[in-house]
């Protein structure tokens, strides 16, 4: 997979082991963050709609093999309807939404503070459900040097989304939103890196028919 950076220029490199992933330059220490929290409220298939059958694995599985593959310092999953534990890959960090009901904005809430604890520099917000996003969307936004910066994907702006530090206490504290609002208010600020994939949601169990 490949990357083209738009609008400022970035790095685009091929994926590599968590375990030799030094800090961003500068030694800024950036974390991917999967948002896999919520209920799945169109989903009418049996069980949780993250742990379906997607191309012979847990829908989820292909969010966190991409994540994992990407490298970044920490992979941190915010989960709470769903329980993941056993999809964990070693080293990763499972969070708890209790108040995952209330929207995806907690989840990032909850992500925040343990990044603000270890001492990350900024974050990668991904989604569970988009199992088409490759682990080169992930670097390659992860790369660029801006404090936000999002993929895009057939033109169409979509996570994953970096997030500096400095404007984490712009991202929204409750509802349904993720860096939405974010990018939203600060156009200045954006950067976008065309990559290749899809970042089709799987919502539905049409959705999970028509792209398995």
């Amino acid at each position: 997979m490949s990357c083209a950076p738009v609008a400022q220029p970035g790095r685009c490199r091929q994926p590599t082991a968590p375990s030799t992933i030094e800090p961003d330059g500068g030694g800024v220490s950036t974390a991917a963050v999967i948002l896999a929290a919520g209920g799945g409220t169109r989903w009418t298939g049996p069980g949780h709609k993250l742990l379906a059958d997607f191309r012979g694995r847990p829908l989820v599985a292909w969010s966190i093999e991409a994540a994992t593959t990407a490298g970044l310092d920490e992979l941190i999953i915010v989960g709470g309807a769903a329980d993941l534990s056993a999809l964990l890959p070693e080293g990763a960090t499972l969070l708890g939404n209790d108040g995952w009901e209330s929207g995806q904005a907690g989840s990032v809430q909850v992500a925040l503070a343990h990044a603000a604890r270890v001492g990350h520099g900024a974050i990668v917000l991904g989604l569970a459900d988009t199992p088409m996003v490759p682990a080169s969307a992930w670097r390659s936004v992860a790369d660029n040097p801006g404090d936000l910066v999002t993929a895009t994907f057939g033109g169409e702006r979509r996570p994953p989304v970096k997030v500096a530090q400095r404007l984490w206490p712009e991202l929204p504290v409750s509802g349904d939103g993720g860096a939405r609002s974010l990018l939203a208010g600060r156009p200045s600020l954006v950067v976008e890196v065309a990559c290749e994939g899809q970042a089709i949601d799987i919502d539905t169990v049409e959705d999970l028919d028509r792209w398995s």
